[in-house]
């Protein structure tokens, strides 16, 4: 394909009025826009939003709206390349950091994307999805698939902040994003599948042939398991650095249909770097502190900061202690669509 591609001001000013009229525009001055050689020239730029900067501000949206008059009281990180106020954090992900305080409901919906939500900090806030009673516990991964009705509630003592994560940005381009609101549900008297039915890996319950597979059997991974199968990875496995991802215990699927979860560990003074992924990220910091090059630009974060990251991105991580962390990432989108790609550094 040739570099030397016409420009619009090649076109006579007559022509480009009479293509205006005609509702059509010239596809070879925008080809290198929409189809750049060798990898993507993403809008997206590496995110940072530092907790101990985001949280008094939270904490100050709660003082001055009840939930009553938010519905879902969050602010969303906006990523750099779009600027503040771009409801995404990348190209394909939405995400906010969600307040709840004590003796506070938000009521039952639900829509068409997919959301998920890590846990920040505090204790006795809980998710209701589909009649099932989902206790919030820092570090837990907690799923409100698209289409599945849900509502929180709070019945702690200190205010609850969770991290949303959903695949909103695909919905909204799509034009297919839309909730529908209930009254509060009333959860079954049971613990919720992971501690019942999933309890351990590799386990699942028997079931009659006539008795249907549950899209998402399971709508919280609990942190402790996800900390502990990373410990013994790294102990025994890989070393330094460990990852699991979570995935539906009765298929190996990725747990939403667009958006994966990957949860992993660095050791004290280890190093990471990753291949080039065709995939966007953001990651959250669970506990430790470390540094982040993202194209050559250092993030430094700390335990509850959160940082994103455009596709094909070079990574290195460094870490200064223990660390963990959670990358949120639209590989199983990219692989429904067939072009998911890992390249060698």
């Amino acid at each position: 394909m040739s570099e030397q591609l016409g420009t619009l001001e090649d076109l006579p000013e007559d022509y480009r009025a009479e293509l205006s009229q005609a509702g059509v525009a010239p596809l070879w001055p925008m080809m290198r826009n929409v189809l750049p050689h060798g990898t993507p020239n993403p809008v997206t730029k590496p995110g940072y939003w530092s907790y101990d900067a985001v949280r008094p501000l939270l904490l100050r949206a709660g003082e001055l709206t009840p939930v009553e008059k938010a519905e879902r009281r969050v602010l969303y990180l906006s990523d750099p390349g779009r600027g503040v106020g771009s409801m995404q954090a990348t190209s394909s992900i939405y995400a906010g950091l969600q307040l709840l305080l004590p003796g506070e409901s938000a009521p039952a919906h639900r829509h068409t994307p997919s959301a998920a939500r890590i846990i920040v900090e505090g204790e006795g806030g809980f998710t209701v999805v589909d009649g099932e009673k989902l206790p919030m516990q820092e570090g837990d991964l907690v799923l409100t698939p698209g289409g599945e009705w849900h509502d929180h509630g709070h019945e702690g003592t200190d205010p609850v902040v969770w991290l949303d994560a959903l695949d909103l940005p695909l919905f909204v381009y799509l034009e297919g994003s839309y909730a529908e609101e209930a009254p509060l549900q009333s959860p079954r008297n049971r613990p919720d599948a992971s501690e019942v039915e999933y309890l351990s890996a590799g386990l699942a319950p028997s079931r009659k042939r006539e008795v249907a597979k549950k899209r998402y059997p399971m709508m919280r991974f609990p942190w402790d398991r996800t900390e502990a199968a990373l410990r013994q990875l790294c102990k025994f496995e890989t070393g330094t650095v460990a990852e699991v991802d979570f995935v539906n215990p009765e298929t190996g699927d990725d747990v939403l249909p667009t958006m994966g979860f990957t949860a992993m560990m660095l050791t004290a003074n280890s190093k990471e770097e990753p291949p080039l992924r065709s995939s966007s990220a953001i990651f959250h910091v669970v506990r430790g502190s470390g540094s982040t090059l993202v194209n050559g630009q250092e993030i430094r974060w700390q335990a509850k900061d959160t940082f994103s990251v455009p596709v094909f991105a070079e990574l290195s991580h460094r870490a200064e202690e223990e660390c963990f962390l959670i990358r949120v990432h639209d590989k199983p989108l990219q692989e429904k669509l067939g072009y998911y790609e890992e390249r060698a550094r």
